[in-house]
């Protein structure tokens, strides 16, 4: 199982030893009219075993991005408990300086007035919230709350009091294969659990609209978004950025009815089944079987020279620390890259969740030209 999830947990693998560069890491601003606040939650699921450690209570991490007033100090990248987790036992053996890095929200700044659409974000299989802060950030300044989702157990995270949970999951003895397919199984079910259980507890929060609530997720994450569609009324769109069904059974044959937007790159060679070849309805079996079984508006958008982590911060982040040594980024230009995701992903759920028609959907853009429409 460490094999399986070891090849995809690459945010972190960002330079052989601690970067000179590490200090002076920036993301992108975030280009909407309103500055971004941004709040942690843990949240205990009473009740619910944990599906790793029956004797434990499953509990998860989210952060919640919103459009906010800028007051305060700029949230950091990484969690501090986690940068010092890292400081010892770097991710893939890699350390580097994350602890500097910040983002562009202010912590626990006052929300501005009114109530914003939400969307959830989940991120890849044994990958952080954290790989999603780009994106969340940029939807936040255009008018939303984006709630992004750590799944306990798949990867380090840092919870209150400075305690960090790794990704125990993944050590457990796995020998049979069969246990290994049990264990994707178990992993996917997860984490269907986990974002209902998310969206069940954000009634609190009066900024929120839970009358328009949209899902996107990359690879595990996007897979994740339409499973959690299948089953949930309360989520009118998804978007699913370049994952694969077949990691574990995921129910593409039952599709969706709601609006759903394909997201693909060329698939990594490290990535099966496509090696190289571009992800997309055409391509991909289980996609054209979701797509086939889909009655609602439905989207197509791939990247031909992205691959893999393209859909991620590590597009960004990887070029600033001398390349991508892991091949999962491709040859795309990082900037257009996230330039292209913020218009298409920020433009699918205005039309979807405010109801306002966006032109940049109906066909190809030469403010975009990374971007193809897949018919």
């Amino acid at each position: 199982m460490r094999k399986i999830v070891i090849v995809l947990a690459v945010l972190f693998l960002l330079g052989g030893n601690v970067s000179a560069h590490a200090a002076t890491l920036e993301l992108p601003k975030p280009t909407g009219r309103s500055p971004v606040g941004v709040t942690e939650l843990h949240l205990v699921q009473h009740g619910r075993a944990d599906p790793w450690f029956p004797t434990e209570t499953r509990q998860v991490m989210v952060s919640v991005w919103y459009p906010a007033l800028p007051i305060g100090r700029r949230a950091p990248y990484v969690a501090p408990a986690l940068a010092k987790h890292y400081e010892t036992e770097p991710p893939i053996g890699v350390r580097t300086d994350w602890g500097s890095v910040r983002t562009h929200s202010y912590v626990n700044a006052p929300a501005l007035p009114g109530r914003f659409p939400v969307v959830l974000y989940s991120p890849g299989v044994g990958n952080s919230r954290t790989m999603g802060t780009i994106l969340a950030e940029e939807l936040a300044s255009r008018g939303y709350a984006v709630v992004t989702v750590d799944h306990t157990y798949e990867t380090a995270i840092a919870f209150p009091g400075g305690q960090v949970k790794t990704d125990k999951a993944f050590d457990l003895p796995y020998e049979d294969p069969a246990e290994i397919e049990k264990a994707k199984q178990r992993l996917m079910d997860a984490r269907e659990h986990d974002v209902r259980f998310v969206l069940d507890s954000l009634g609190g929060l009066k900024m929120l609209d839970l009358s328009r609530v949209g899902m996107v997720g990359h690879s595990g994450g996007g897979v994740t978004a339409s499973r959690v569609m299948q089953v949930d009324r309360r989520v009118d769109a998804g978007i699913n950025m370049d994952g694969w069904f077949s990691f574990g059974y995921n129910r593409p044959e039952l599709g969706v009815d709601r609006p759903f937007m394909f997201m693909g790159a060329a698939s990594s060679p490290q990535m099966p089944p496509l090696y190289g070849k571009p992800r997309t309805h055409l391509s991909e079996p289980d996609w054209q079987r979701f797509w086939q079984a889909s009655t609602g508006w439905l989207l197509d958008l791939n990247v031909p020279a992205g691959r893999h982590y393209t859909f991620t911060d590590a597009q960004w982040l990887l070029p600033q620390l001398g390349g991508d040594h892991t091949g999962f980024l491709g040859t795309v230009d990082p900037a257009r890259a996230i330039d292209a995701q913020r218009a298409y992903i920020t433009a699918f759920f205005d039309q979807h969740l405010k109801g306002r028609p966006q032109p940049l959907l109906t066909g190809s853009s030469p403010r975009h030209p990374d971007v193809s429409f897949i018919r």
